[in-house]
């Protein structure tokens, strides 16, 4: 064989047998089969499904809020709701308590003679608290009763269950979530233990009664052993409550309110209007009921004129301080409850001008009322049943058209005259 043709079958079949066949293509594994979503929330078995939902929701948003997922696990794991709670929350009383009635039973003659027993404990607490706050000892004395009887009932329920159970509902979702954080927070801080966290059914817990947005922000150790325990100690309570008055705005050595006369003829649509320095009212005729002197404090203050029962009854200037005063509690009754009830605590006396007598109206008779302004071209704002502002302001409006006493005060008598003319029956 020729030598040439040998080297080249030689080399041909030492060629690598590869090229020679069709490529081989390695499969592409198939897609992982899908798992089931981890669980955003520990399992909840309540019975109650809007409930679970909501359980579960909260907590995805509270992770990523921050909170521990072992906190919620263990926090949030079996909770149930309170039916306890849904029922105080949405329950209608058929009549609302006049306003003198429940000042009468506020400034009672039992709770002044409890804090004239209770005071000299307190007595040094107060004493310094006022020096560092502003705040006089006698507002928090007269809130320490309003809100527990001097620490005697400070609630029961489980601020958690509570919360969870405000937000699941819906209707104050937003303010319960927030104190339901709030909660979980001091929890997770290791300052106090859920079992500590009791409180009334909204959340309000120790002697002076803090929502826990309140407590992180405002409670303060009062006693000096590095706690703040609003529940057991009643410096930390009444020292915290001051700091919160402080924080909201309190004017040291200013009044909360005085008693004032108005002279015959006073328009009365300047009730719940106007702030102005007690000079200005002078020159409308309102003279202090007392007859005292106004300090200087309280002549530079911008003061509030309101009739709360109408031109039969006692009239007040509000300064400033009586609305620091609703920081614990938005409602006139409550704030005008603590100041008069402070006022007993230092000596003072009472109203000169008596309540007058006052029929209790039903909540029927409050929405009748509401829907025959509207109807009248007098915006009270939605029938529900609360106679605030905005439903005093449009009976006002109502009654100084009509050429009557304009002093925003709900009486049976203007509820009758109001559905006659709405023709409402």
């Amino acid at each position: 064989m020729d030598r040439r043709v040998f080297l080249v079958l030689l080399l041909a079949g030492c060629a690598d047998p590869s090229t020679n066949l069709v490529p081989v293509v390695t499969p592409t594994p198939p897609p992982p089969t899908p798992q089931a979503p981890t669980p955003v929330a520990p399992p909840t078995q309540s019975g109650d499904q809007p409930f679970d939902e909501w359980a579960r929701d909260f907590y995805s948003r509270a992770v990523k809020a921050g909170l521990p997922a072992s906190l919620l696990d263990r926090e949030l794991a079996g909770l149930t709701p309170d039916p306890r709670v849904n029922s105080l929350d949405t329950r209608q009383p058929e009549f609302a308590k006049p306003f003198g009635d429940y000042i009468k039973g506020v400034v009672s003659e039992d709770r002044v003679a409890i804090a004239a027993r209770r005071k000299p404990a307190v007595a040094s607490t107060l004493t310094g608290i006022e020096a560092r706050y502003g705040v006089p000892g006698d507002i928090l004395m007269a809130i320490w009763a309003m809100e527990t009887g001097f620490g005697a009932v400070m609630g029961d329920f489980d601020v958690i269950r509570s919360m969870a159970t405000l937000a699941a509902q819906g209707r104050r979702r937003a303010f319960a979530e927030d104190q339901l954080m709030a909660a979980l927070r001091i929890i997770g801080s290791g300052e106090f233990p859920r079992s500590q966290l009791r409180g009334s059914w909204a959340g309000a817990m120790g002697q002076t009664q803090f929502i826990p947005t309140s407590f992180l922000a405002t409670a303060v150790d009062g006693d000096g052993d590095g706690r703040r325990d609003v529940w057991g100690s009643s410096a930390d309570a009444l020292t915290s409550a001051a700091n919160l008055l402080s924080k909201g705005g309190w004017q040291r050595g200013q009044g909360w309110a005085r008693e004032v006369t108005l002279p015959d003829g006073f328009d009365y649509s300047l009730t719940e209007g106007p702030r102005e320095v007690p000079d200005w009212w002078a020159q409308k005729g309102v003279r202090r009921t007392d007859g005292l002197p106004w300090n200087t404090a309280d002549q530079g203050a911008k003061a509030m004129l309101i009739a709360p029962t109408g031109a039969q009854g006692p009239a007040f200037l509000l300064f400033p301080n009586h609305f620091v005063i609703r920081k614990y509690n938005n409602a006139t009754t409550y704030a005008l409850g603590v100041g008069m009830l402070a006022d007993r605590f230092g000596g003072m006396g009472g109203v000169i001008k008596p309540w007058p007598y006052e029929s209790a109206l039903s909540i029927g008779d409050r929405i009748v009322t509401q829907r025959a302004l509207a109807q009248l071209g007098f915006d009270p704002g939605p029938p529900d049943g609360v106679v605030g502002v905005n439903t005093r302001n449009a009976l006002r409006n109502w009654q100084k058209s009509r050429g009557v006493t304009a002093d925003g005060y709900l009486s049976l008598d203007m509820v009758r005259r109001l559905k006659t003319e709405a023709n409402i029956l």
